[in-house]
């Protein structure tokens, strides 16, 4: 039976967690950790959970969220919905022009994410089940994970603890100095474990001729695979080259949105394994799409994710509607805005996720421990509800 949500409250929560030690990657350092949750309410009282991307640039976090209260959300009173993939669509087609106008594509598809996410989770609570399975019947409740978010120099003491949780796959983030990214790498090879597997993200570090050098100096070495080595939207004869001198698969799709850059991707196959992060581009709607495609095409799906507890739950979830070999992305770097909805260690087992048994995303309330670390709340209302 369809049924119709009409959505009358949205509060959005902007979050920032102080950082002993600052997270690296090639392009840029990050100094907090910040998060930016958002929640929405039907005129029942049912409601649901999403987040927004908000890791860059500095001040993003609290940007999103006027965003949110000052030009999106009041459109989502507009129209009640009977489908949670509706509003994502209608979202895109109505924010084109002022998106256009400011320039800011990414903060607004990032909000929209968001929205998605969380009205994924409040027509899947309404039915009483988890998400996955709101998605897909058959989903399973335990996703293979990897460990991310790792420094080439902090790799042996960060590899070892996560290992210590229960990770046998690792990923770890090159592109700073070529010769000594090489170096480290070589030796986490020989100390790794037999059943265990490294990934690298250069993080879109290198030109193609750089990158390329990378490869050849790498060929022996068995990389699960090479991610963003060169700029996600270099021309498709960079990627093609790249591709055919890779001796491992190539990876990306954090850094392209919409249904054509996708397809246009996924066709031609120069990209072993696909990584779309539902809180930057399409959340849960458009991820959804291009997880089965990208199964679909015999390649590999394997979520990006780097942010808070919300996102990665939303993230696992979709992950098992989706199926096929992926492994979810755990950034294994302290944070306190995803640990209080659970810490990875109590999370982690047989190598992989377990997911929540909880209808939705299993998340009730922002916990109270977050308290301490907002930065910005935003609440409104429609105008029936005013």
């Amino acid at each position: 039976m369809t049924q119709t949500v009409r959505i009358t409250r949205i509060e959005g929560f902007a979050f920032r967690s102080p950082l002993a030690k600052p997270v690296m990657t090639s392009f840029g350092v990050m100094r907090d950790r910040p998060a930016a949750f958002l929640r929405i309410e039907d005129e029942d009282g049912a409601f649901g959970w999403g987040e927004i991307f908000a890791n860059w640039p500095a001040a993003a976090a609290e940007h999103r969220i006027n965003l949110l209260a000052q030009d999106i959300g009041p459109l989502v009173f507009d129209h009640p919905v009977s489908q949670p993939g509706a509003l994502f669509e209608r979202l895109t087609r109505q924010t084109r022009i002022v998106a256009l106008q400011s320039g800011e594509w990414g903060p607004f598809r990032q909000v929209i994410a968001g929205l998605d996410i969380a009205l994924w989770d409040l027509f899947s609570r309404k039915s009483g089940q988890t998400l996955r399975h709101f998605m897909n019947k058959t989903a399973a409740d335990h996703v293979p994970a990897y460990a991310s978010g790792i420094h080439i120099k902090d790799a042996e003491s960060m590899i070892g603890e996560a290992r210590l949780i229960g990770f046998t796959d690792f990923k770890v983030k090159v592109g700073f100095d070529m010769d000594d990214d090489l170096t480290r790498l070589f030796q986490i090879f020989e100390r790794k474990l037999a059943a265990e597997t490294i990934a690298a993200d250069a993080n879109q570090a290198w030109d193609p001729e750089t990158a390329r050098s990378f490869l050849a100096q790498t060929a022996q070495v068995p990389l699960t695979w090479l991610e963003e080595p060169i700029c996600a939207d270099a021309s498709a004869a960079d990627w093609a080259a790249l591709h055919d001198a890779s001796p491992y698969p190539l990876a990306g799709g954090e850094n392209l949105v919409g249904y054509d850059q996708f397809d246009a991707a996924i066709t031609a196959a120069h990209l072993g394994v696909f990584q779309p992060d539902i809180i930057k581009w399409g959340g849960l709607t458009g991820c959804l799409t291009v997880g089965r495609n990208v199964l679909a095409a015999g390649l590999r799906y394997c979520p990006h994710f780097l942010g808070g507890g919300v996102g990665l739950q939303a993230s696992a979830n979709l992950l098992a509607a989706v199926g096929g070999d992926g492994l979810l992305e755990v950034d294994v770097n302290p944070n306190p805005l995803r640990d209080v909805f659970g810490p990875v260690a109590s999370r982690i087992s047989e190598r992989g996720w377990g997911c929540n048994d909880e209808p939705g995303l299993g998340i009730d309330m922002l916990p109270d421990e977050l308290a301490p670390f907002q930065t910005h709340k935003a609440e409104i209302f429609s105008q029936a509800h005013r």
